[in-house]
């Protein structure tokens, strides 16, 4: 099941500078361990200690926020698009 993860370009040093990558998983959770197995380090700039994802960092399944969809318990599916993006602020 081949679903394409997005790569904001502050960790694209993860996918030698890859804009997307092939990940696989049924769910979101078990997409970014796969994602950590071929791109070492990403899964903990992802992921906090508590097992849940980072607060600055925004994950979308198909254009839809992960928080609003199940976290990293949301189903995944071939063909899905995950967008990886670092939350942005300022005034």
């Amino acid at each position: 099941m081949a679903i394409e993860v997005r790569i904001p370009t502050i960790l694209r040093n993860y996918t030698d500078g890859a804009k997307a990558v092939n990940a696989e998983g049924a769910t979101l959770d078990e997409l970014i361990t796969n994602l950590e197995t071929n791109h070492p380090g990403i899964k903990n700039r992802l992921v906090d200690e508590a097992g849940g994802l980072r607060r600055f960092v925004n994950v979308y399944l198909n254009d839809e926020d992960v928080r609003f969809l199940g976290g990293l318990g949301t189903p995944v599916s071939d063909g899905d698009t995950v967008t990886v993006l670092p939350a942005v602020a300022g005034g």
